[in-house]
């Protein structure tokens, strides 16, 4: 079982304004490698409703590098990798957004979303949120760290692979009856229920 899980958090209402990137890397079902950067988005504004989320503020990052300087890095992990996040929706529309701000092609990848795996797998939890399943399968979490947040997806992952008795995501999502998603060169494909 190898994934790699990714969290972001931004400064504001724009996708590209990626101010804090928590990445986690999982092999043969335990997590090997956890790394976290701040990063200064290409607008420097951060929204108050932002900050009372995370907490981060220009103050924090306008030392840090912008995301094209991190990216090589980054992509390291990424690339024709399985990749996993909490709403993949929002972290993946947040890479893209920053990819595209700086010219940059889109890596190969399949991902997954936690909250879609929970919600076939526990679909009786009061919610799916990553503080209500973190707080219910006791996992530690400072919500919206994103290595706090990075580390709870993975830990989710890891305990829904136990359940369904499934070797790794792709299995995992046969079981479940869910076509990964896919970033590509072109463009992206969103993560899909079979019918």
């Amino acid at each position: 079982m190898n994934f790699t899980a990714i969290d972001f958090e931004t400064a504001n209402g724009k996708r590209n304004s990626a101010c804090s990137l928590g990445l986690v890397r999982v092999e043969n079902g335990i997590i090997v490698e956890s790394k976290d950067w701040l990063i200064s988005p290409p607008e420097m504004y951060f929204h108050p409703m932002n900050i009372s989320i995370h907490g981060i503020t220009e103050e924090d990052v306008m030392n840090e590098p912008s995301f094209n300087y991190i990216w090589e890095e980054v992509e390291e992990y990424l690339k024709d990798e399985m990749v996993i996040a909490h709403n993949a929706s929002f972290d993946v529309s947040v890479l893209r957004a920053c990819l595209e701000t700086y010219g940059i092609a889109f890596p190969n990848f399949d991902y997954m979303c936690t909250v879609q795996i929970s919600k076939n797998i526990w679909p009786n939890m009061p919610n799916h949120k990553l503080n209500t399943l973190a707080h219910i399968f006791d996992i530690p979490l400072k919500h919206h760290d994103a290595l706090e947040d990075t580390l709870a997806c993975a830990k989710i992952a890891i305990k829904a692979c136990g359940v369904m008795n499934s070797t790794n995501l792709l299995q995992l999502a046969n079981e479940i009856s869910i076509t990964p998603g896919k970033l590509y060169n072109k463009g992206y494909r969103a993560p899909k229920k079979i019918k």
